[in-house]
């Protein structure tokens, strides 16, 4: 009688290396939503700009990705994913130290360049780290595998989150109100406005600084940590990559589904700062909502969510477990515009439930059975979180339909705008929930 040997999702021989590369993932969760408040935080401090201006922070953020994919790819190809890790922290130190000069000079553009620069260092950390951590063991276990170290991402967003409410939203004076609900801000003289800005932009850079700092001291590790080479004996020409690549659809359409998963992300942890300020409009100071703990709490959710994910996926196909989340996601963010106040509110929190499994889920369908060619592959999964530059900045649009409010326009006369702009990323999970059922068909 035959027995069946259960294949590790790590081995005990790359354990080390598997735990060093699983900690760049909470690395980039930091940055990533240390920076979704700051386009409700330079929107109070920088009150010129429109909502869709303020959105603009989201799109330097999140193009760094689609800029310098590819260029990662093509270096880490030539060279080696430990090469590819140390130029990516090298990169997103230099991102975080610009902060300074540009809170110096109180220039939005500036921070919008530093905001760029930081992910043209994550778009090498990712590009190189997905693919190293689907190689670290059996090709069976790889999309579990990923699953399993991208489950420490949400824990690097909780530390983000935490860090942006406790030492950025929290210390801003340019929000202010008086006892009688009057923005303090708007009732100063000029220098006193001046002196607050230079404060408020002081503090919004300070954690930035500090992230550098951290990076450099992880950069040292790693630099003396060994990384395992990948096999290159089957390594392609450049070209005959691209044409296999293009040529497969399970790879192509795991691209638009991933560009789609994560604008819809990006869209539900960015704007529930807005349907929050939305909520609070009708509440008295003394009950007013505070935003980061529900995106904390849709943060916890989400780390939950991509645990449980990860244990269903050792008895479930993959692509069933993405579909079923993704009508789920669908579900809520119905909720999330339909219902009003709070019930809404917690539906918004609970999309996260439905998004935790997806990006490392479709990267791993998406570069399933793949040999040399997941290194370039692996740069257009990464060039598609340009979803989350695009996607912000037209639910931006939306929100300044009406003015500068957030339900200045009512559809249908009852849904607030700020409401009713949850439809893209509904419209995002929709689409990951199609790639789900296409690819589990062809599994079957």
């Amino acid at each position: 009688m035959s027995q069946t040997i259960k294949k590790p999702i790590v081995s005990k021989e790359l354990l080390f290396p598997f735990i060093i590369i699983t900690s760049l993932f909470a690395l980039w969760g930091v940055a990533n939503d240390l920076t979704n408040p700051m386009v409700s935080a330079f929107k109070k401090v920088m009150p010129e700009l429109s909502n869709m201006q303020a959105s603009l922070v989201q799109f330097a953020f999140y193009f760094g990705y689609f800029f310098m994919a590819l260029p990662a790819a093509l270096f880490i190809r030539k060279y080696s994913y430990k090469s590819g890790i140390i130029l990516g922290l090298t990169l997103y130190a230099i991102g975080a130290f610009l902060f300074y000069p540009a809170a110096a000079f109180q220039e939005f553009n500036y921070f919008l360049v530093s905001l760029w620069v930081i992910t043209c260092g994550l778009a090498f950390l990712e590009t190189t780290s997905n693919p190293l951590i689907l190689a670290l063991g059996d090709a069976e276990t790889a999309t579990q595998r990923l699953n399993l170290a991208q489950a420490f991402n949400p824990v690097g967003s909780l530390m983000g989150m935490i860090v942006a409410q406790q030492f950025v939203i929290s210390a801003l004076k340019s929000d202010d109100k008086d006892e009688t609900g009057t923005l303090v801000y708007d009732t100063l003289s000029e220098t006193a406005k001046a002196a607050v800005r230079e404060n408020d932009l002081g503090v919004i850079s300070v954690p930035y600084i500090v992230l550098g700092l951290v990076v450099l001291a992880i950069m040292v590790i790693i630099m003396a940590t060994k990384i395992p080479k990948t096999d290159d004996k089957d390594k392609m020409e450049l070209g005959a990559s691209f044409k296999k690549l293009f040529a497969n659809k399970n790879y192509v359409q795991g691209v638009v589904a991933q560009a789609f998963y994560v604008g819809a992300q990006i869209m539900c942890w960015t704007f529930i700062f807005q349907y929050v300020d939305n909520i609070n409009a009708g509440l008295p100071e003394s009950e007013a909502l505070t935003a980061t703990w529900y995106n904390v709490a849709a943060m916890i959710i989400f780390l939950s969510g991509r645990w449980i994910g990860t244990g269903l996926m050792r008895t479930m196909n993959p692509s069933k477990v993405l579909m079923m989340f993704g009508i789920g996601g669908v579900v809520f963010c119905t909720g999330a515009i339909l219902l009003p106040g709070m019930i809404g509110l917690y539906s918004l929190v609970g999309v996260s439930m439905f998004m935790s499994i997806m990006f490392p889920t479709i990267y791993g369908i998406a570069l399933k059975d793949m040999g040399d060619e997941a290194k370039i592959g692996s740069a257009g999964l990464v060039m598609a979180i340009v979803g989350g530059a695009l996607m912000p900045v037209l639910q931006g649009s939306i929100l300044d339909w009406g003015g500068e409010g957030f339900s200045d326009v009512e559809i249908l006369g009852y849904i607030p705008e700020v409401n009713f702009s949850f439809i893209l990323p509904l419209i995002c999970l929709a689409v990951v929930a199609k790639y789900g059922h296409t690819t589990y068909k062809k599994s079957m």
